[in-house]
């Protein structure tokens, strides 16, 4: 016998800060009646699932928070992942959220019906939710970037992703290999390396990486931040300007400013150059790309672990995974007893199947067509339906900016609609295309678009040649477009 659906206004798709976010914004705005479905035991998607040795915030926690929300408490300059999941569980509670999230719900569709205007969410386990509309918090990295090395199956030892580390298994005394170089390898490899017998790091693409300015929080500074949160809000507004400032400079308009990334690639190498001397390592660490073409990494131990004794960068591409170990294209073969893959997430990766009108694939008509949006949240042809983000959504440094915009503009179209008492709301094709134009043609001045990335694989660029991640404007940019967005959506 199939279980009654679940029925509610609203339903929102993840449980980590965008998801809390949405809730929070809804229940401002009285909008009560919605559930927040999560696949987890706990809140705080990513702060939940990464808690591999050595995970901390690549922003600084001061701006690492919603900005009505802030945290006097964070102990460091960048703050620790249990620290973040710590701050995710405390928003819960305070906004009473709670009652309102079913934990240990896996989506796996969501399907809308044109007669009822309605969407039907399905869970792993068969549950169903009803609702008028959905707000999508799934994240843009939640999905783990599987590699596509033969062989992974094969492998008897040890072995586990970053994004699920197994903290009952010990590296310490074992043989270990970490896949990848990205920004988790750059927090797990100075972490482990003193614990294990010998680890090898197989490098595709050597990463920038400057120096991290991380610093303990005085108390006596956590007492005034909680005393005085204007002070607290000083503070973020001159580290969000600073991050936009060098957004829109070095990134937005590299086109126009080549120097400046140019300048901080310089930079980057003096200080590789003062960690690293051994010139053979320190060219298998320098990057033929231009800087910013990748994420800007940033840490004060990772280049100095290659020179550990027990340490060694393998550049040579994998041929296969054995039973045994790693072998690469030269024939060598190194045994292990564990491999750790730090391979990343699929970006805008879809983690259900989401069907709109005539039951299109959302995943598949951007395969096909490439990724796009409207004000990146919402789709044509899927009422009622809101991404946070999507496609050029990410705004920022910070995932808090993305939030706010994505998350604030959805609530408030649902919030429109039901005060309009119109029951089908959707981007309309013809201002999506508009503002998808802009944004290509935004991207063009991009870092991403220019011929040092050439050699970067960055997952900035997707299979189309697009850079469709990121929004190539400044936050007040975006938050004045958001001001009129409204008039791009069809209303019946």
């Amino acid at each position: 016998m199939t279980p009654t659906p679940e029925r509610h206004h609203v339903v929102i798709i993840g449980a980590g800060f965008g998801g809390l976010g949405a809730g929070i914004k809804l229940a401002a705005k009285g909008i009560d009646d919605f559930v927040l479905l999560d696949r987890g035991d706990e809140v705080g998607g990513t702060w939940r699932e990464n808690t591999y040795p050595g995970v901390e915030a690549d922003i600084p926690a001061v701006h690492y928070s919603y900005g009505h929300l802030p945290n006097a408490k964070w102990s460091s300059a960048f703050a620790p992942g249990s620290e973040l999941f710590a701050y995710a569980r405390d928003i819960a509670d305070r906004f009473e959220l709670r009652p309102k999230i079913r934990f240990g719900t896996e989506v796996v569709s969501a399907a809308y019906d044109e007669a009822t205007r309605e969407w039907t969410v399905t869970a792993e386990d068969g549950t169903q939710f009803v609702s008028r509309f959905v707000i999508s918090c799934h994240g843009a990295l939640s999905i783990p970037s599987r590699p596509d090395i033969p062989g992974l199956d094969d492998f008897e030892g040890k072995m586990m992703a970053t994004q699920r580390w197994d903290h009952s298994y010990s590296v310490a005394g074992k043989r270990v290999a970490v896949i990848g170089t990205g920004a988790s390898a750059l927090q797990v490899i100075p972490t482990i390396a003193p614990e294990t017998a010998h680890l090898t790091v197989y490098q595709r693409t050597p990463i920038w990486v400057m120096p991290k300015v991380n610093f303990a929080v005085p108390g006596a500074l956590q007492k005034v931040f909680e005393t005085l949160p204007l002070s607290q809000k000083i503070v973020r507004n001159i580290v969000s300007s600073t991050t936009a400032a060098a957004e829109t400079v070095a990134v937005t308009h590299n086109k126009r400013l080549p120097f400046v990334t140019k300048g901080v690639a310089q930079l980057a190498t003096a200080f590789l150059k003062s960690q690293v001397k051994d010139p053979a390592l320190r060219e298998k660490l320098t990057p033929t790309y231009g800087f910013g073409c990748k994420r800007p990494s940033m840490s004060n131990t990772y280049f100095s672990t290659f020179e550990r004794d027990n340490v060694t960068l393998e550049t040579t591409g994998i041929e296969r995974i054995t039973s045994k170990g790693i072998r690469t294209v030269d024939g060598n073969e190194v045994e292990l007893d564990t491999i750790i893959l730090a391979t990343g997430f699929k970006i805008f990766g879809l983690s259900y199947r989401i069907a709109g009108v005539d039951g299109v694939d959302l995943e598949s008509q951007w395969d096909e067509q490439r990724l796009a949006s409207y004000e990146g949240v919402a789709v044509p042809g899927f009422p009622n339906f809101f991404l946070a983000p999507g496609p050029y959504g990410v705004i920022g440094f910070s995932w808090f900016d993305t939030i706010d915009i994505c998350v604030s503009h959805a609530v408030d179209m649902i919030a429109q609609a039901d005060a309009d008492g119109v029951t089908r709301i959707e981007a309309d094709s013809a201002a999506t295309a508009k503002f998808v134009k802009k944004m290509r043609k935004r991207v063009e001045n991009t870092v991403f678009m220019s011929p040092s990335c050439n050699n970067s694989n960055t997952y900035y660029l997707n299979k189309h040649g697009d850079a469709p991640y990121l929004r190539p404007e400044t936050i007040v940019e975006a938050k004045f477009a958001m001001r009129s967005a409204a008039k791009g959506y069809v209303r019946a």
